[in-house]
C-alpha cells in the first residue's frame, strides 16, 4: 500500500512541476498564432500635421516594413452601406500598420522588396491594372513635370490643413479628403477657374448656394476656408451616399452627379474605373480620381517622391469678432494693429472695402492675441468714421441705370448701398450713396460678369444679323419668283 502511495505522490509532483511549462508553451503558441492573423491591425499612423509631413513608415533597428491596406475596414464599410445605415461609417483606417519583426517568428518571410502600393481612403487597386497605371501617371506628373509648382501647393497647404481636417472629422468624413484642394486650387483661396468656380474647393455659384454658402455683391463665402470646407464636406457626404463609392463620389464632385449618373446608366456599370474606357466622361474627370490619389500619397510622404526641402506655411491662427455695424477693412486693420493685406487674407470672402452694411451681425477674423486691443481701439472710433461712402445728388431725368452709367459703377452697387429694389423712381435733389472712388475696385468676378454680358451681346448681335440676312434672302427669292395663273376649264 505504501508503495502505491509513493508512486502516486511522485506522479502528482511531476504533473504540478510540468503544468507551468505546458501553460507557457500554450500561451506562446496562442500569441504567435494571433500575430500571424493580426499582421497589420495594431499600429495606426497619425494624421498629417500642418507643419511637417508624417511618414507612412515605422522603422526600428530590425526592419522597415511598408504599410498596407486594411481591407477588412473597407469590407465592413461596404457591408454597412449595403445594410442601409443612414450615416456614413467612420473613416477607414488606411494606415493600419503592423511592424512585423522577422526574427520574432522564423516562419514569416522577410519584407517584400517590392511592396504593394498604398492608396488613400482605404481603397485597394492591386488587381486593377488600369487604376495602378493611371495613378502612376499622376504620380509622375506631380513629382516630375510639375514638381516645382506642386511643391508650392504643398507648402501652402500647411496653412489650412489643420482647420480643414477638424471640420472633416466633425462631419465624420475621412480626414484624407483634406488633400482634395491640392488638385482643385493648390490651396489658393482666390483661385478662379474658366468655368467661374471659386475658392479652395472650387465651388460653382449654384452648388455653393445649394449647400449654404453666401455669394453676393459684398461677399463670396466660397473663399472662406472654414465655411467652404463645411459645404464641401456636406456635398461629398451627399455624393458618397448617392453612389456608395469614393471614386464615383469624387468623380461626381468634379463633373456633377447628373453626368456621372447618366454615364453609369449608359454603360450598365457601377465602377468608376470602367468609365475610363468610355467616352461618357471628359478626360478631366478620367484624370481626377488618379490625380487625387497621387496628390494625397505625395502629401503624406513627400520625401518618398523627391520633395525634401519644403518650407511649410505657418498654420492659420485667428480670433473672431462679431460686428453689429459695417466697418471698413482699413479700420479693422488699424484697430487690430495689423495690415490691410493681413485682414484681407484672413477674410478672403470680403469682396469690397468693408463688411456688408445690411447684415445685423457679421463675424470677422483678426490675428490671434489681438481681440482685446481691437475692441478697445474700435470703441474709440465714432460710428460715422467706421464705414465710408460717397454721395451723389440726383439730377432731373436721372434714374439708377443712368447714374451708374455716368459714374461708371455697377447698378448693383447703388442698389446694395441704398437698400433699393431697383424699381425706385428717383427725384431731382435726392441724395444717394455711391461707392467711394478711392476704395472701390472691380474684382475678378465683376470683370468676368462684364465679359459675359459683352459676349452675350455679341452673340445676340451676330444672331440678329444672321436672321436679317436670312429674311432678306427669303424676301428676294419671293420677289423673283414668277407669278402663274391657273386657267379654268
Amino acid at each position: 500500500m505504501s508503495k502505491f502511495i509513493c508512486i502516486g505522490v511522485v506522479f502528482l509532483c511531476a504533473v504540478f512541476a510540468a503544468t507551468p511549462i505546458f501553460a507557457e508553451k500554450a500561451f506562446n503558441e496562442k500569441i504567435f498564432s494571433e500575430k500571424d492573423h493580426l499582421d497589420i491591425s495594431h499600429l495606426i499612423i497619425k494624421d498629417l500635421s500642418p507643419d511637417k509631413a508624417v511618414s507612412n513608415f515605422i522603422s526600428d533597428d530590425l526592419c522597415l516594413r511598408p504599410s498596407v491596406i486594411n481591407e477588412t475596414s473597407v469590407k465592413n464599410q461596404q457591408l454597412a452601406m449595403a445594410q442601409g445605415f443612414s450615416d456614413l461609417p467612420p473613416s477607414p483606417a488606411i494606415s493600419d500598420i503592423a511592424h512585423q519583426d522577422p526574427l520574432a517568428n522564423p516562419s514569416n518571410p522577410l519584407p517584400d522588396n517590392n511592396p504593394k502600393p498604398l492608396f488613400p481612403l482605404g481603397l485597394s487597386y492591386e488587381s486593377n491594372t488600369a487604376a495602378v497605371k493611371a495613378i502612376d501617371r499622376s504620380l509622375s506628373l506631380f513629382s516630375d513635370r510639375m514638381k516645382e509648382r506642386f511643391g508650392i501647393w504643398l507648402e501652402r497647404s500647411a496653412r489650412y490643413i489643420e482647420v480643414m481636417q477638424e471640420i472633416l472629422k466633425e462631419k465624420n468624413m475621412p480626414a484624407e479628403l483634406v488633400f482634395l484642394p491640392l488638385i482643385e486650387s493648390g490651396f489658393n483661396l482666390n483661385a478662379y477657374s474658366r468655368a467661374r468656380a471659386v475658392g479652395p474647393w472650387q465651388f460653382m455659384e449654384a452648388t455653393a448656394k445649394r449647400f449654404g454658402l453666401v455669394v453676393d455683391w459684398w461677399r463670396d463665402e466660397r473663399k472662406d476656408p472654414v465655411k467652404s470646407t463645411e459645404a464641401a464636406a456636406n456635398y461629398l457626404k451627399y455624393l458618397y451616399r448617392m453612389f456608395g463609392s469614393w471614386e464615383l463620389a469624387l468623380a461626381a464632385y468634379n463633373a456633377g452627379e447628373g453626368r456621372i449618373s447618366r454615364a453609369l446608366k449608359k454603360t450598365y456599370s457601377d465602377d468608376y474605373w470602367d468609365l475610363l474606357k468610355t467616352n461618357q466622361i471628359r478626360d478631366e474627370t478620367k484624370n481626377y480620381v488618379p490625380h487625387y490619389m497621387a496628390a494625397t500619397m505625395i502629401a503624406k510622404t513627400p520625401q518618398d517622391f523627391g520633395f525634401h526641402y519644403l518650407d511649410y506655411h505657418e498654420p492659420l491662427e485667428y480670433e473672431e469678432i462679431i460686428l453689429h455695424h459695417p466697418v471698413d477693412i482699413e479700420v479693422i486693420a488699424q484697430c487690430a494693429n495689423t495690415t490691410v493685406k493681413e485682414i484681407k487674407q484672413l477674410n478672403a470672402e470680403l469682396r469690397r472695402w468693408s463688411t456688408p452694411p445690411h447684415v445685423p451681425r457679421y463675424t470677422i477674423k483678426i490675428p490671434a492675441q489681438s481681440k482685446e486691443s481691437f475692441v478697445l481701439n474700435l470703441n474709440n472710433i465714432p460710428h460715422a468714421e467706421r464705414f465710408s461712402f460717397d454721395t451723389y445728388k440726383v439730377k432731373k431725368g436721372e434714374n439708377i441705370r443712368k447714374i451708374a452709367s455716368k459714374l461708371n459703377i455697377p447698378v448693383i452697387a447703388i442698389i446694395e448701398l441704398n437698400s433699393f429694389t431697383g424699381l425706385e423712381n428717383l427725384k431731382a435733389g435726392d441724395v444717394i450713396k455711391i461707392p467711394p472712388k478711392d476704395k472701390h475696385f472691380a474684382d475678378l468676378e465683376d470683370k468676368m460678369a462684364v465679359k459675359k454680358v459683352s459676349a452675350k451681346k455679341i452673340v445676340e448681335k451676330k444672331k440678329n444679323k444672321t436672321d436679317k440676312k436670312a429674311n432678306n434672302r427669303k424676301q428676294s427669292a419671293k420677289e423673283k419668283k414668277p407669278s402663274t395663273k391657273t386657267k379654268k376649264i
